[in-house]
C-alpha cells in the first residue's frame, strides 16, 4: 500500500495573520487569499478530503492539532514557528505526520524568524515557494 492509498483526509492549519494572506505584504504572500487557493486544492485532490482550520490564537492551534483526526497534517504556524513550544510539544505528541509550511523564505528574512522550532519535529519543512508551498506538502503525502 502506498501514502496515497493510506491518506484519506489532510488536514491545514493556519497560524497567526495568515487570515490576511491576499491583503498584507503582497511582495511576500503574494495577492491570493487563501479561500480561493484552498478551493483550488480541493478541486484538484477530489480523492482527499482537504480540512481547513485558522486561528490567530496560539492554544486554539495546539487545540485543534490534539484534536485533528485527519490522516496528515500541513501545518504553517506564522510567526508561532519561531515562538511556540506549546505547538511544538502538541506535534510531538500526535501521531500524525505533520509537514511545516512558509509561504515566504524565513531564511531571507529577519534573523529572527530563521529560526523554527516545528521543524525538528515535523516530517519535513518546505519553505520559500509561496502558496505552492501547500501542494508541495500534499504530495509529500500522497507519494
Amino acid at each position: 500500500m502506498n501514502n496515497k492509498d493510506s491518506i484519506k483526509e489532510i488536514l491545514i492549519i493556519n497560524g497567526a495573520n495568515l487570515n490576511l494572506l491576499g491583503k498584507r505584504e503582497e511582495e511576500l504572500y503574494g495577492c491570493v487569499d487563501f479561500e480561493t487557493y484552498l478551493n483550488d486544492l480541493r478541486n484538484e485532490y477530489k480523492d482527499i478530503k482537504i480540512s481547513y482550520f485558522q486561528s490567530n490564537i496560539e492554544g486554539e492551534i495546539v487545540n485543534a492539532l490534539q484534536q485533528a483526526s485527519a490522516d496528515a497534517i500541513i501545518i504553517n504556524a506564522g510567526g508561532y514557528t519561531h515562538t511556540s513550544v506549546v505547538i511544538r510539544d502538541a506535534i510531538l505528541a500526535i501521531r500524525q505526520p505533520v509537514v511545516e509550511v512558509h509561504i515566504s523564505n524565513i531564511f531571507a528574512r529577519e534573523e529572527f524568524r530563521q529560526k523554527s522550532l516545528l521543524a525538528p519535529v515535523c516530517k519535513g519543512s518546505i519553505i520559500g515557494f509561496g502558496l505552492k508551498g501547500y501542494k508541495l506538502a500534499m504530495e509529500s503525502f500522497l507519494r
